[in-house]
This record gives structure tokens, C-alpha cells and sequence, in this order.
């Protein structure tokens, strides 16, 4: 495919399973170059760089960083990783596509934000659903007054547990469902301030610790409320029957159902209901990640604007720890830089 803007050269920081989808793909189709990739295990680096395409293995994420062909630099790292290894690419003058959250917790992702402030260069969290039919299409339904005023929204974001080793259940990487999912569910409902006469604030949270590691959630649900009036529920889990990835949206005069809001390449519908009937919309099975590529890219060349930056995610960050504490958990702590 033609690149209408220069490429992106991009650097990948470890070889994780999710940068097939979220970065190796969505560049092969947008035209944008994966540089070089550092790993902890060469080898491992060696294999995704020959499967993926990828020009050159570097030494270490240190390496990675300060490699001057690399521009920008995206991190899929453990969740713990992401503040330490942005906090290095910042500082290198690098442009950082981070997967969420930024950081582990508020006071780090705060950290994170004034860093790009310093650097002057571009950053966002990998909040993809964000740039899809899918969701835009709910905002639409919302703004075109189909639905009536915001009333009630509902996301659900849940999967079957990963293998036990897995550093989603550590607690030193920041692990947790709230960390791995439910941001998601979070972000989805404060994206609908403009509809909801501004930005919802937490009323409670529940959550259940991991069998073994208590201090893990394993589950967690948070209910909201907006200055309008209208009500939300955020859950998450992260040892489910099934994969399930859910946003309801219910208005005073009907309500619309994203079958998954976060993965619609895997099911794109939009189910809406009001007193004219049910329709079915298919809105693309194109992926979420290559719409986030583009617009990051876009940011990047030409300045365009973007929905997400450090002052948004935090206020993710802080939501989330606000969730933890009221669900009766701590915020995830620090990690420290591992050493290049």
C-alpha cells in the first residue's frame, strides 16, 4: 500500500505476542517501517525481527532508544515497564506510542506527562477503540439526538485468565484486570463527557482478588456518575468464561449495544433500539490498531490533531487508583528502570 506521508521508523521495545496486532500489521498496511526491535533475549528479538519483517536487532531497549534512526519508539512492554521505558524514550526525543496505561500509577503517569511536555515530541496511549467505526458511530448516535439524552451506559470488558506465569498477574509488573481491561471500560465512559454535561467521577468499587496472589484483582467493577445525571458502570475480569467485550449506551429515547468495542475487527456490530424498531449496523472489520496508526502518524507529519495525550491518560491513571482504593486494593507500585 502507498504511504501518502514518509514513513514512520519505528523502533518496538521487547517482542511481545500483542505487536503482531497492534504494530506489525496495521505498518505493513499503512507502509510505516519497523526499524529495529530490542528484546531481554536476543534470540527472541532475532525471531520477531526474521517473522515480522523487521530491519535491524538492537542489544537492549537502551540501545533501542538511543539508536538515532529510530523516531519513534512504541512500548508494549509488562504494564509496569511502561512508565520507566517511557520516561527513557522521552527523554531521548523520541515520539511514544505507549500501550495503557502510561505508567503504573497516578504519580507516575504525572512523571510521564511533564516529560513530554519537556520533549516537546508526541505521545499517546494506545487506546485504539477510540479511532474505530465502531465507537464513532456511538458518539454519533448520541449527537444526532437518536438516542435521546444520556441516560446510563454499561461496558464490560472480560477474558479467560492467562496462563498463571503470565505478568498480567504480577503485582511488581502492575498487574491486574483493572490495569489489563478495565482501563478500557474506564476510558469508554469518560469519553462520553460531551454527552454527559462533563467528566464521570467514581461512587464505588468492588473488586476480588486472584487465588494466591490477593493483592492481584482478578475482577473489579466501578459504578460512576456524570454532572448530567446519567449513571455508568465500568467492570472488568480477567478469569471469564469467555471473551467478552461489551458498551451499552442507554438514552431517554432508545440505546445501542457495541457487540466489541475494543476488538471490532473480531465483531463489528452496533445493535440500536428505540420505539422505530431494531437495526443491526456493521461499521468494518478493518483493524482498530491500523485507524490508531494512521492518526498517530498523522499526528506526527502533519500536526493533526488527536483525541488522546499525557493529560488524558492522567486522568485515566488517577481513576484507576481511585478505583483500587475504594475497591480496597492499593495502586500498582513503582518499577524501577532495569538497567540497559
Amino acid at each position: 500500500m502507498t504511504n501518502p506521508v514518509e514513513p514512520l521508523r519505528i523502533g518496538v521495545l521487547g517482542a511481545a505476542r500483542i505487536a503482531e496486532l497492534s504494530l506489525v500489521g496495521p505498518a505493513r498496511a499503512t507502509g510505516h517501517r519497523l526499524v529495529a526491535v530490542a528484546a531481554r533475549d536476543r534470540s527472541r528479538a532475532e525471531s520477531f525481527a526474521a517473522e515480522h519483517g523487521v530491519e535491524r536487532v538492537l542489544d537492549s531497549y537502551a540501545d533501542l532508544i538511543a539508536d538515532p534512526e529510530v523516531e519513534v519508539v512504541y512500548n508494549p512492554l509488562a504494564n509496569g515497564l511502561h512508565g520507566p521505558w517511557n520516561l527513557a524514550a522521552l527523554a531521548a526525543g523520541k515520539h511514544v506510542l505507549t500501550e495503557k496505561p502510561s505508567a503504573s500509577n497516578t504519580e507516575e503517569a504525572v512523571e510521564v506527562r511533564d516529560a513530554v511536555a519537556k520533549a516537546g515530541t508526541v505521545f499517546m496511549e494506545a487506546f485504539h477503540y477510540l479511532f474505530h467505526p465502531v465507537t464513532r458511530r456511538l458518539h454519533e448516535l448520541l449527537d444526532s439526538g437518536e438516542l435521546g439524552e444520556l441516560r446510563h451506559v454499561e461496558a464490560l470488558v472480560a477474558v479467560p485468565a492467562p496462563p498463571a506465569e503470565d505478568p498480567r498477574w504480577s503485582l511488581p509488573l502492575a498487574g491486574g484486570a483493572l490495569m489489563d481491561l478495565g482501563c478500557y471500560s474506564l476510558h469508554a465512559l469518560r469519553m462520553l463527557a460531551p454527552w454527559a454535561g462533563g467528566a464521570p467521577t467514581l461512587v464505588s468499587a468492588t473488586g476480588g482478588g486472584r487465588e494466591g496472589a490477593p493483592e492481584v484483582d482478578e475482577w473489579l467493577d466501578a459504578d460512576l456518575a456524570f454532572p448530567g445525571g446519567a449513571t455508568g458502570s465500568a467492570r472488568c475480569h480477567m478469569d471469564y468464561s469467555e471473551l467478552r467485550m461489551t458498551c451499552r449506551i442507554v438514552g431517554s429515547r432508545g440505546e445501542a449495544t457495541a457487540m466489541n468495542f475494543v476488538l471490532p475487527h473480531l465483531d463489528d456490530r452496533v445493535v440500536v433500539r428505540t420505539a422505530a424498531g431494531e437495526r443491526t449496523e456493521e461499521l468494518g472489520k478493518r483493524s482498530s490498531y491500523t485507524y490508531q496508526l494512521e492518526a498517530f502518524a498523522a499526528r506526527v507529519r502533519d500536526g493533526a490533531a488527536l483525541p488522546l495525550d499525557a493529560e488524558d491518560a492522567v486522568t485515566t491513571m488517577r481513576l484507576i487508583d481511585d478505583c483500587y482504593r475504594d475497591a480496597g486494593f492499593q495502586p500498582r507500585p513503582r518499577t524501577a528502570l532495569p538497567r540497559p
